[in-house]
């Protein structure tokens, strides 16, 4: 009795596209046991694709060529996908990842950009207004 009771409370939680891949288990013990290796699964998943991130993040530079905007786009794009996936990236770390992996056409802007912004409250869109007006 006990086990159908908690077979019940499983099945009252669990999502509908789960359901069909658990109705075929026999006790909650079974049901339970599936469950955690999935999700234990998709923990490493993430895990692995955040390193990607990481490492793609930490390799980022303009490319020849590249634009401003693409560049960003580029990004902000890694970025975030790390955020979803669990990272705490600060606007802080982006700034200066950017202005470290700008081409040497940008030297002088990015040392005016230091010199003349406090870099603890330059947000990400006012970095990239002043470099556009470069570009």
């Amino acid at each position: 009795m006990k086990d159908l009771k908690a077979k019940n409370y499983l099945f009252l939680a669990i999502d509908h596209s789960i359901l069909e891949m658990i109705l075929k288990k026999d006790t909650a013990k079974d049901i339970w046991d599936s469950l955690k290796q999935k999700y234990e699964g998709i923990a490493r998943v993430k895990h692995t694709q955040l390193q990607a991130l990481q490492k793609g993040f930490k390799v980022l530079h303009v490319k020849i060529g590249e634009t401003v905007n693409d560049y960003f786009g580029r990004t902000l794009i890694i970025t975030n996908k790390m955020r979803i996936h669990g990272e705490k990236i600060e606007d802080m770390m982006i700034i200066e990842k950017i202005l470290r992996s700008m081409t040497l056409k940008y030297n002088y802007v990015v040392c005016s950009i230091k010199e003349s912004h406090d870099l603890d409250v330059l947000s990400i869109d006012e970095l990239q207004n002043s470099l556009l007006v470069h570009e």
